[in-house]
């Protein structure tokens, strides 16, 4: 079933989408049916968490993404999120070139095994000790072995035929019941960039949607991890702040996530995604989401305008460092637009360097004075940022960590994570999992998970 004007840009509209006779209640053209009810959202609300770095700006695929509910003028849909498109590869995003990947910084490769990450301070358990001692940092640094190159645990598959993949899904999901191994097997071995090219080739060879037939033949977070891998990173990270921001209330820990951790490029290419794919302006419904200086926070993200120069200018660092002490630590009250000012314009190597100087300078680390200057959401922002400065991997190792800690698992956090960094870094998240909790990754997906479900993270994430 097709309807005039969806879709907007090339992600085919999600079959049976909308109901007969309730045409009139969609969004006009332009804007994205809302399916019902799926995904589910995960477990509970997400503790403040620390954050990981990469050498500077750079590495990552082509985007991925996340959301949070707010209040839109569309009608509301049960479930609130947006669709998930069907067709070859929910098609490609606006710019129509370099979305099947986050593109690597010159530096970086996803050469070389993985690097041994020593943990300084002994920072463990995601406890951080609220001031430097002895001038070290409590968060963990990324080790100079890390700096030199990244690596995902899923790569391309060599001898890859499309057709061959799309014949042995079909027939996973054809007769009684349905052979998730062989789904499994498939899905966790190709690169995304292989998954759009096994959905077009469903198409042509059964004229047939592979995410209708998986739809129909999955359900809960197995579905929901499932359709993630098959969504191009771009659209999937635009889908997430899409989901994270429409409804009742907003997951503001998304929109740290993505907004505070991606490059330049891929925030650019977010934005003109979620503008042509749901017809809405991504800085607006941030800006009548949020408010005060987390909203202005945001806002500077959105812009992908931060300076990606990998190289360090010193006196620079030294100059931002005694600003920010004047700013907060050395003065009554904060002058909270000078730390959005320096976080959201200075390169991630250039804020490293800034975060040294400061703790020479003041004798307390700059995490540490973020935490004693703000609270609340802009806090974790701030907060994210100088983490990813220090060390990306152990950002997102702490995410994992919290969204399986406790009563119940936080799925779409878990599922978001695993997804959007298997192919960019998640050996090194995997280090620094291990390094700061002392078990494994894989150990505790799966004494928190279970079923096909387990078996597929399992499969993505390795031993």
């Amino acid at each position: 079933m097709s309807y005039p004007g969806y879709p907007p840009t090339g992600y085919p509209p999600f079959p049976e989408y909308p109901p007969a006779g309730q045409e009139s209640s969609f969004p006009p053209p332009g804007q994205y049916p809302y399916p019902s009810g799926f995904p589910p959202m995960g477990g509970g609300a997400y503790p403040p968490a620390p954050s990981g770095s990469y050498p500077g700006a750079g590495g990552y695929p082509t985007p991925g993404g996340y959301p949070a509910p707010g209040g839109y003028p569309v009608t509301p849909h049960p479930g609130g999120a947006p669709a998930y498109p069907g067709g070859q590869g929910f098609g490609a995003p606006p710019s129509g070139a370099g979305f099947s990947g986050y593109p690597q910084p010159p530096a970086q490769s996803y050469g070389g095994g993985p690097a041994q990450v020593p943990v300084p301070g002994g920072f463990s358990a995601g406890q951080m000790p609220s001031q430097y001692s002895g001038g070290q940092a409590p968060y963990p640094s990324q080790p100079a072995a890390m700096t030199q190159g990244t690596q995902g645990t899923i790569r391309p598959a060599s001898n890859f035929d499309a057709m061959r993949d799309a014949e042995i899904l079909r027939k996973a999901m054809k007769g009684f019941g349905t052979d998730e191994q062989a789904i499994v097997d498939v899905v966790s071995s190709r690169s995304n960039d292989q998954r759009q090219q096994i959905k077009a080739a469903f198409k042509t060879m059964y004229g047939k949607d592979l995410i209708k037939d998986l739809k129909s033949e999955l359900s809960g977070n197995m579905e929901e991890l499932i359709l993630a891998l098959f969504m191009p990173p771009t659209y999937y990270d635009a889908w997430s702040l899409r989901k994270a921001i429409q409804g009742a209330g907003t997951q503001e820990r998304v929109l740290i996530e993505i907004l505070c951790t991606r490059t330049n490029q891929e925030i650019r290419d977010i934005v003109r995604c979620y503008q042509s794919e749901f017809g809405r302006d991504l800085e607006k419904d941030i800006k009548s989401d949020t408010s005060g200086h987390f909203e202005r926070l945001l806002v500077s993200m959105c812009q992908g305008n931060r300076d990606e120069n990998q190289s360090v200018n010193h006196q620079m660092a030294q100059d931002d460092a005694q600003r920010l002490y004047q700013a907060g630590e050395g003065k009554l009250g904060t002058d909270e637009s000078c730390f959005n000012m320096i976080l959201a314009t200075r390169s991630f190597p250039q804020l490293k360097a800034t975060m040294e100087a400061y703790s020479r300078m003041a004798n307390r680390d700059l995490l540490s004075s973020v935490s004693r200057e703000f609270s609340g959401y802009i806090e974790s922002g701030l907060k994210t940022i100088l983490q990813c400065a220090l060390n990306r991997p152990a950002f997102f190792a702490e995410r994992l960590y919290y969204s399986m800690k406790g009563a119940g698992t936080d799925d779409s956090t878990l599922v978001r994570i695993v997804v959007t960094r298997s192919e960019i870094d998640l050996v090194q998240i995997k280090q620094m999992f291990t390094q700061m909790y002392q078990k494994t990754l894989s150990t505790v997906i799966a004494g928190d998970t279970s079923g096909d479900y387990r078996k597929l993270l399992l499969a993505i994430v390795g031993q």
